[in-house]
């Protein structure tokens, strides 16, 4: 089995309002601790801020018990040497009774960055009245956690949502396309009957040029040199005589 590990969808911050009239500091401090590391949820996990959102309302109503006004001090130090400061609770009630929630509650959260962003989720007002009624909170009441309404249902994404909704419907049977019928004037049918007509390319007469192919060259006639006058022979008789 493995084991089960919270998710960023899984968690859902929730609005609580408590009233700290009357209350104990300690006993209202450790429950809101509890809310806002969300270890009223199956879900919690250490590594993990899994809580919900908490106003205090009426935080100069808060009560001590004991002489915890006149003895319990609340220190602080400035970081340099000799810079302590003591400040006793009943200076504290008087002057910034929404600090005293604030200081009780982050001393029971985790000591590191967990626990500085789970502190920003609390919300102490001095007086009945808070400016957070947008987020409609709901009243809590100390010891009394509210049941688990099990992992949210997100909603599916829109691609399969859309797919999952629409009905595979056969496609109707298509229709021949109706042809348009033009009504043409007669003039124009008439022009789209005659044939075009067409160029006549003047052809030239092929007759002289085959006649002149035909024909063989006329030959000069080479001029005859004159016979070269020969010497009468002398005839025989004469060279007798």
């Amino acid at each position: 089995m493995k084991t089960y590990s919270p998710k960023p969808e899984h968690i859902v911050r929730r609005w609580y309002v408590i009233d700290a009239s009357g209350q104990v500091l300690g006993r209202l401090a450790s429950e809101v601790a509890a809310i806002l590391r969300g270890k009223h949820k199956p879900i919690f996990a250490p590594h993990m801020d899994t809580g919900d959102n908490v106003i205090v309302v009426n935080a100069e109503k808060i009560e001590l018990t004991g002489a915890k006004l006149a003895k319990k001090v609340a220190y602080r130090h400035s970081g340099y040497p000799g810079g302590i400061t003591a400040t006793k609770y009943g200076v504290l009630m008087a002057e910034k009774p929404a600090f005293v929630i604030e200081k009780a509650v982050k001393g029971m959260l985790p000591k590191n960055s967990l626990g500085r962003s789970m502190v920003k989720k609390l919300h102490v007002v001095v007086g009945p009245e808070h400016p957070h009624q947008a987020q409609q909170p709901v009243p809590y009441t100390l010891g009394q956690p509210p049941m688990w309404e099990g992992l949210p249902q997100r909603p599916a994404p829109k691609a399969a949502a859309a797919t999952a909704e629409k009905p595979t419907a056969t496609k109707p049977a298509s229709k021949p396309a109706s042809k348009k019928t033009t009504v043409t004037s007669p003039a124009k049918t008439a022009a789209a009957k005659k044939p075009a007509a067409r160029k006549t390319t003047a052809k030239k007469p092929t007759a002289a040029k085959t006649s002149a192919a035909k024909k063989p060259a006329a030959r000069k006639p080479a001029a005859k040199k004159p016979a070269a006058t020969r010497k009468p022979a002398p005839k025989k008789d004469q060279e007798e005589s």
